[in-house]
């Protein structure tokens, strides 16, 4: 071996394997947690680029869908509201905005949710053949939810626009309670997405879960305040985040700034715990999807 060839080994990294579980020193762990996440960066800005290339070569009408679900959404319950329908009482926009913006938020939340899940398991050949951080499938998955938030922000303009909404100071801070919502939707995402790489029931019990969860939620209706159906939806730990956004961007009070903070030391505690569990877990996801 040439001297060129031994300095360049002595620059390549070393990984030594064991059958010893990670789990025993956690200081390794965690250092090698941080070090695969900023060593994913690049990675997962390709794979960012790739998927929204596809994602919008393959449709006709490409960002357009990201303003459909909303729209509808607003056009359907104002006309059941207006005919007496439904009664959805006294909200702090008009009807129309308010299911909009509420919308377009819980989209976001739910795509933070179930992109983890289904970007593990459309990378499950790459996973099988390729050795790379596996938080660039993650944060690729991040940077799809953020553009998509940003495209449903031009409706979101529009809208504020058309209906004449006034804006306060507190829009700034909006931003920060919306990381918390995407915080909570990925740590859900990502405790589930080892699972779903094996199971497709996973799935499948996801599009069921978030379909029942968003009638807990104050999306179409303000928040109740007695009753049952209050209380539960008072501790569901999207409401919080969902509505403190809400807030911040429009009336610019906060309404339950105590379980917000919960809600977000849940979103944040929770995302590092997933973390590490997904990190743990998906080795052995690998391993059984390579045998």
């Amino acid at each position: 071996m040439t001297g060129r060839n031994r300095h360049l080994n002595r620059d390549l990294p070393e990984t030594l394997y064991t059958p010893e579980s990670r789990i025993r020193h956690p200081k390794q762990l965690w250092r090698d947690m941080k070090r695969d996440l900023l060593a994913s960066r690049e990675l997962a800005w390709r794979l960012l680029v790739r998927d929204l290339s596809s994602q919008y070569r393959q449709s006709l009408l490409g960002v357009f869908w990201a303003f459909v679900p909303p729209i509808v959404a607003a056009i359907g319950l104002t006309l059941a509201n207006n005919a007496d329908i439904l009664n959805i009482g006294e909200t702090d926009l008009p009807y129309p905005a308010y299911v909009m913006f509420s919308m377009a938020l819980w989209q976001t939340f739910v795509e933070s949710l179930t992109g983890p899940v289904q970007a593990v398991i459309a990378a499950k050949p790459m996973l099988a053949r390729i050795n790379f951080p596996r938080e660039a499938i993650i944060l690729s998955q991040l940077g799809q939810v953020g553009f998509n938030f940003g495209v449903k922000l031009i409706l979101i303009t529009v809208m504020f626009l058309w209906f004449r909404i006034p804006i306060t100071w507190t829009v700034l801070l909006a931003p920060v309670a919306l990381v918390h919502l995407i915080a909570l939707g990925t740590a859900i995402g990502l405790l589930l997405a080892p699972l779903g790489t094996l199971y497709e029931d996973v799935t499948r019990g996801l599009t069921l879960v978030t379909s029942a969860w968003l009638f807990f939620t104050p999306v179409i209706y303000p928040p109740p305040q007695s009753g049952l159906f209050a209380l539960l939806v008072q501790w569901n730990p999207v409401t919080p985040l969902l509505v403190t956004v809400r807030e911040l961007a429009t009336t610019g009070v906060v309404s339950s700034p105590v379980h917000f903070w919960l809600a977000s030391l849940l979103a944040m505690g929770g995302l590092l715990i997933s973390w590490l569990i997904y990190r743990i877990a998906m080795p052995f996801v690998i391993e059984r999807i390579s045998a």
